[in-house]
């Protein structure tokens, strides 16, 4: 079953409302290779009220089917949780730009680490926080 269709059918046992603005939302995230900020979201559904996208966001947190990823300030990216999409973010702290990425050796070192203190771990981020090029060669 693809994302998408587990968030919906999550959404109805828990007793949510079906209606135009959660299909909406919970298709945008399912197609985002990265995390979303609501204002984002906000932006690329027009026909969805501010309120609307916030009320399904919340929804699918609590239901733990998005992840929030803190993008510094005060804004917040959203993202499906999906193991077979696992993936860390690089943050630019001048632009805002959020940018996946994946190491194998970054995965071993975290198991490395869960092992080697006896905790289990269930889960992790990595947020790296820096300067994208287009943002380096700005200020160069």
């Amino acid at each position: 079953m693809d994302w998408s269709a587990h968030a919906s059918e999550c959404l109805d046992e828990a007793g949510h409302r079906s209606g135009h603005a959660r299909r909406q939302v919970v298709e945008l995230l399912a197609g985002a290779d990265c995390a979303l900020t609501a204002l984002e979201i906000d932006r690329r559904i027009e026909s969805v009220g501010r309120a609307s996208v916030y009320r399904t966001l919340d929804r699918l947190e609590q239901l733990q089917l998005i992840q929030r990823v803190d993008v510094g300030g005060d804004a917040a990216g959203y993202e499906r949780v999906d193991a077979s999409g696992h993936h860390h973010h690089l943050v630019c702290q001048d632009c805002g730009q959020l940018s996946p990425f994946t190491s194998e050796q970054l995965e071993d070192a975290i198991e490395a680490v869960g092992r080697g203190s006896g905790f289990a771990l269930a889960s992790h981020d990595v947020v790296l926080r820096g300067t994208c090029p287009g943002c380096g060669e700005r200020d160069a």
